[in-house]
């Protein structure tokens, strides 16, 4: 089983964790590639690029320009770490055990417009590169064509039977499924509110970060066993469940 969940827009990027070993991303290359285009861009144009404040371009544009191989802990950070957001507030991966990042990098990977593909302990450094920018590059008009089937083909790698896709609608699209040997189930998590049942993507966000950490600190292998997901409060609903998409509601 492998997880997937997508990146976030804020970093920390300073605060530092102690980690017993770090790895490389397989797609560094395919990263220096990015990032040497984007070094191109002016501060404006990644305004425009990415529909940013002006304020959010300048620290990007720095970051782009900053960015450089090789990583190490001097100058990088393990991705799972560095991210912060709705998702990794339910991750919560600072109190993680040892263990239980072991499990982490063996099952779950991190989808990215920059990276492709990182595990958890994966040392990046600083970028925003969300997956859907139209950002032109050699390979297409996009990030979706400049990757193909590069991020599907390195997660068919981990030899794992089922994706639990947790990623947004956005950076899923970067998984070709017709490549994609394993199996799929995406958890939906629907909050009640005025008597029906929705999708809150404050509290989904969070939601697919609590199931992270659930099946992470579980070290559950057997998919059947996600269904006893509980934290904040949601319960697997059997009725409105069908077998790829898996509704938990509270």
């Amino acid at each position: 089983m492998h997880l997937l969940i997508s990146p976030a827009k804020t970093l920390d990027m300073d605060t530092t964790i102690a980690v017993p070993k770090t790895t490389l991303s397989p797609f560094e290359k395919d990263a220096a590639a990015l990032i040497k285009d984007l070094k191109k861009l002016k501060a404006t144009d990644i305004q425009n690029l990415m529909k940013v404040s002006p304020k959010i371009a300048d620290l990007n544009a720095e970051r782009f320009n900053n960015w450089s191989l090789p990583f190490d802990t001097t100058n990088a950070k393990a991705a799972i770490y560095a991210f912060k957001g709705d998702v990794y507030t339910g991750l919560d991966a600072d109190s993680l055990s040892e263990d239980d990042m072991d499990f982490a990098q063996e099952h779950l990977s991190i989808l990215s417009g920059l990276y492709g593909l990182l595990r958890p302990l994966d040392l990046m450094q600083a970028y925003r590169l969300e997956m859907g920018t139209k950002f032109a590059n050699k390979k297409g008009k996009n990030l979706y064509e400049f990757w193909g089937s590069k991020i599907t083909k390195e997660i068919n790698n981990r030899e794992q039977d089922i994706v639990i896709n947790l990623a947004s609608n956005e950076y899923f699209k970067a998984v070709d499924k017709k490549v994609l040997k394993a199996g799929i189930i995406t958890p939906v998590f629907k909050d009640e509110k005025n008597g029906v049942l929705k999708v809150i993507s404050f509290f989904a966000k969070k939601a697919r970060g609590m199931m992270t950490r659930f099946i992470i600190q579980n070290h559950i292998t057997n998919v059947e066993d996600i269904k006893n997901f509980n934290l904040g409060g949601y319960a697997f609903s059997e009725a409105l469940s069908t077998d790829k998409e898996w509704v938990f509601t509270r």
